[in-house]
């Protein structure tokens, strides 16, 4: 593997991937979706994002490769892409609090494909997040 430091195209190459993370409600639907695939309806009730800018920021992740999607009748469900991304997401989380400690981050980076348990719907913001 090549470290960033040593080639400008993959600094590039990172730091566009970087700005697909770098926006409040995508990384809000990507840490929900660490707990497995949903609807678009469970994304929009446990973020209380709503339409339209639900669909714009999934079409942004889709564009992206961060997501995958699946078609089940008129229903599409969202899941994270690979565990590349889980583990981007997991850092972030693991990384990006208050009071962040590193044994949490290296526990964070070993769990790939273990989903956590899907918070109860129905509460219409995110138990992780405040937009203010």
């Amino acid at each position: 593997m090549t470290a960033i430091f040593e080639r400008r195209d993959r600094a590039d190459a990172a730091t566009e991937k970087l700005k697909v993370f770098a926006q409040p409600q995508r990384l809000m639907i990507l840490s929900y979706l660490l707990r497995g695939e949903s609807s678009v309806s469970e994304i929009d009730i446990a973020t209380g994002i709503g339409q339209p800018a639900l669909s714009q920021q999934l079409a942004a992740l889709r564009q992206a490769d961060v997501v995958k999607t699946r078609r089940e009748g008129k229903q599409v469900c969202y899941d994270l892409a690979d565990e590349s991304v889980r583990l981007c997401v997991r850092t972030m989380e693991a990384l990006l609090t208050d009071n962040p400690d590193p044994q949490q981050v290296m526990k964070a980076a070993t769990l790939f494909g273990t989903p956590t348990e899907k918070p109860l719907t129905g509460s219409g913001t995110a138990g992780f997040a405040k937009i203010l």
